[in-house]
């Protein structure tokens, strides 16, 4: 009986090392990383419209409009059309500094064929042509301006920014009969090797900027002192013996990578742009052949050693990249900078969810910001109906989100999950190492992931209720609800779920 005894007592006290080892290092992992000093900021003043009573005034004027029908407002409809042209014509005769105030009557003029075209959407096609022109007189205005001064940014937003907004409005209001799915701009001259896709005309070097169908993607969109359409940027290249496409892009999941054109639009992409070099640029005019070597150095590069995503943003540091970083640098290298004008994230909220996953840098080279760069031409850009409303709702969501954040909300996680997620990084870690993918990509933290995950889950928890009241409001008033209105049911979606 004593043998017995000790092999249980034995038994007993290797049980105990174990649970109590097993405690030990639960607890440990439990430990959050030391806390980094809060992020600074590129403290500057976040863009605000401020105008909300103009936005319900234009929906009320659109509501107006719809009972009256097409045939009693097709003059004042010509009327508006014939006003735009004229004052694009006159911008395009000019040299004008962005306080000019025929911008003031352009933006006023496309707003308020904002409602008449909702309302009449077989005007469609001429208002897509009419925002289309703005932006690209805009733009040529712009290439006499300071990018960086905040005049500039302002009105390049308002007008850009703004006109966009007016017309996706008008499109969500419309027919699928009538809306575009492909909008050609300007087919910019190039002598780089080409190929054709999906109507339009690719050249090596061009710029696909893109949003992602992701939460994280709405965040990169939206989070930054003026919130955009885009969230990722990738280069295209074009073998001149072969006339394949090659696409090179840097992603959070696997770094430096490059894949076919057919494989990267197969991802979610709620909106995809095509930009092009001017090429009455002087390093263009000296080698037309530019875009290409940078595309060609982006190939090499992405076939070379592995490159990391860069999670901090900085695009100083080329030891790791992240999206727009590869495009610029490349290009850098080709005597071509990019993004004369730089984005800014000031918001105290930003800075805070941002930094705590990993951001550094709130002076960075966003998508968006490549719309507005006067040495880049857009060519086209592809939007599915479909998609589009779900981009509005993505935007929606997360702007409600970011209000709260600005409020002091924190970008949280679940404790008790720390432990599992340490380990499984360390898994991914170790898969890293083999040149495999883990669950947690290189370069994020634990508590990142966990931060992130939790971001992701309550976006998609208010984003099916907000699905719902909108359908709701559709069946209710007969017409797709609006931006501001969808901002609404996001807050009472989220108010709901606290």
């Amino acid at each position: 009986m004593v043998p017995m005894r000790t092999n249980v007592l034995r038994r007993c006290r290797f049980l105990g090392i174990v649970v109590f080892s097993t405690a030990l290092v639960f607890l440990l992992l439990l430990i959050p990383e030391s806390a980094s000093p809060p992020p600074g900021g590129a403290k500057k003043k976040p863009f605000v419209w401020n105008q909300d009573e103009r936005w319900f005034a234009l929906e009320e004027r659109f509501k107006e409009l719809r009972s009256m029908g097409c045939e009693h407002i097709a003059r004042i409809i010509d009327t508006g059309f014939n006003k735009g042209r004229r004052l694009l014509d006159a911008i395009d005769a000019d040299a004008l500094n962005p306080e000019a105030k025929v911008f003031d009557d352009i933006e006023e003029t496309i707003f308020g064929l904002g409602p008449m075209i909702g309302a009449c959407p077989q005007r469609l096609s001429d208002y897509v042509q009419l925002v289309t022109r703005t932006r690209e007189v805009v733009k040529g205005q712009s290439q006499r301006w300071d990018m960086d001064a905040h005049p500039v940014r302002d009105r390049m937003y308002r007008l850009i920014f703004g006109g966009r907004a007016a017309l996706e409005e008008v499109m969500l209001q419309a027919p699928s009969s009538y809306l575009p799915s492909l909008v050609l701009a300007h087919d910019e001259p190039s002598k780089t090797p080409f190929t054709r896709i999906l109507g339009v005309t690719i050249h090596s070097g061009d710029i696909l900027v893109s949003r992602g169908g992701a939460p994280t993607s709405a965040l990169i969109a939206q989070g930054n002192d003026y919130p955009g359409n885009f969230s990722h940027v990738a280069l295209a290249y074009v073998d001149e013996k072969t006339s394949l496409a090659s696409i090179i892009e840097s992603s959070y999941e696997s770094g430096v990578n490059v894949s076919t054109l057919e494989d990267y639009l197969k991802d979610i992409k709620l909106r995809v742009m095509i930009l092009r070099l001017r090429f009455d640029l002087p390093e263009l005019v000296a080698d037309p052949m530019v875009p290409h070597k940078a595309a060609r150095l982006a190939l090499e590069q992405a076939k070379g050693p592995h490159i990391p995503y860069d999670f901090e943003i900085d695009h100083h540091d080329h030891k790791t990249m992240y999206c727009s970083e590869l495009v610029s640098a490349n290009y850098q290298e080709c005597g071509v900078k990019l993004w004369m004008g730089i984005s800014s994230i000031s918001g105290p909220g930003v800075i805070s969810w941002l930094g705590a996953v990993g951001v550094r840098h709130f002076e960075t080279q966003e998508p968006s910001d490549l719309e507005y760069d006067p040495q880049l031409c857009v060519v086209a850009e592809w939007r599915d109906p479909e998609a589009l409303y779900l981009d509005h709702v993505d935007n929606a969501v997360t702007e409600e989100m970011l209000h709260d954040a600005e409020k002091g909300e924190k970008l949280s996680y679940a404790w008790y999950k720390l432990p599992v997620a340490r380990i499984v990084k360390l898994y991914s870690s170790l898969m890293d190492g083999v040149g495999s993918r883990g669950p947690i990509p290189e370069g994020m933290e634990a508590e990142a992931a966990l931060r992130i995950d939790n971001f992701i889950k309550e976006h998609t928890a208010i984003k099916e209720r907000v699905l719902v009241l909108a359908q709701e409001f559709k069946h209710r008033e007969g017409y797709t609800p609006t931006q501001w209105d969808l901002l609404k049911f996001a807050r009472v979606a989220k108010n709901e779920l606290q």
